[in-house]
């Protein structure tokens, strides 16, 4: 079994959609990627940051997942990253109300000893200098690194960016981001971009509408399922990456075909995620659950056709 290093925030949302709103609730990327990667029984860590104002029972509910919060730095009389947004009717969108830094502006990751051996590394969402910070961590190369980023970084650290881009195996944007990064309007031709400045594989998440996962000149698309009830979007993007991670982790496979199914895991949960606000839908989630899904993703793009 693989070990694997989760970087990312522990967080409060406060959340608006068109379905309801929230209180402040628990939130975050490394928990997001966390409850997902904990579905396959990896050995997992979560190096994060929080004021002591973060619940006990949040850490609790990590931890009965088997994930090892030794990482994790609570702040004396410190205060815990804060984001609330309001998504629009089509849920595609959203609006930034509240960000609130707080301990996170000060964020100096520390990756426990017995996981800077670890085979595989999730550097979720943050600024890149503190995602190569984790990567200098390492005793040994991980197999596979993948990282997650956003246009915030594109705007405001597009160096920093391109070095830590350099050094990672995977990397996981959404089609916008994809075409900021490299100015190409078609996937296609930015995935090629973005696989010469050091990725040997590209996920381009397209939220309602799936993912794609490009490695030199192979392409394979994931759709995404249709739901009944999408209640809150927000934190599907880290569980389609703690599924895929997990589900590498698990594996220690890192072949093209081998990521085709990660992807296919990582938008099997990331369906689940978005049926309830926060992280409600995934804490109770069973592995029934999970496998009745995947066949019926199966059966969403299996087809017999004869070609004449």
């Amino acid at each position: 079994m693989s070990k694997l290093v989760i970087v990312g925030t522990l967080a409060f949302d406060a959340i608006e959609t068109p379905f309801g709103k929230t209180d402040k609730i628990l939130g975050g990327a490394a928990t997001f990627i966390g409850l997902a990667a904990s579905h396959f029984n990896v050995d997992a860590t979560a190096v994060s940051i929080v004021g002591d104002d973060f619940p006990q029972d949040y850490l609790n509910l990590l931890s009965d997942k088997n994930i090892d919060l030794s990482g994790v730095e609570i702040v004396k009389d410190g205060k815990t990253f804060f984001w609330s947004g309001k998504y629009h009717n089509d849920m595609n969108s959203r609006d930034t109300l509240v960000t609130e830094l707080n301990t996170l502006a000060d964020f100096n990751p520390i990756v426990p000893e017995n996981y800077r051996d670890a085979e595989v590394v999730m550097l979720g969402n943050l600024h890149p200098i503190v995602q190569s910070g984790v990567l200098d961590q390492m005793t040994t190369k991980p197999k596979l690194v993948i990282l997650d980023t956003m246009n915030f970084w594109m705007d405001s650290a597009l160096d920093d960016l391109h070095n830590v881009i350099k050094r990672v195996d995977v990397i996981t944007i959404n089609d916008e981001e994809a075409r900021q990064l490299t100015g190409e309007y078609s996937l296609v031709v930015a995935a090629r971009k973005i696989h010469e400045m050091g990725p040997k594989y590209v996920v381009i998440k397209k939220g309602e509408h799936g993912a794609l996962l490009f490695h030199d000149d192979n392409v394979f698309y994931a759709p995404a399922l249709p739901l009944e009830e999408v209640f809150d979007p927000t934190g599907a993007g880290d569980t389609f990456a703690g599924g895929f991670a997990g589900y590498i982790a698990k594996t220690g496979d890192t072949s093209f075909e081998n990521m085709k199914n990660a992807v296919i895991y990582g938008s099997t949960l990331a369906s689940f995620c978005v049926e309830k606000f926060g992280t409600e839908r995934m804490v109770n989630l069973s592995s029934e659950e999970i496998h009745k899904r995947l066949q019926q993703f199966k059966e969403l793009t299996q087809f017999e056709i004869e070609l004449t």
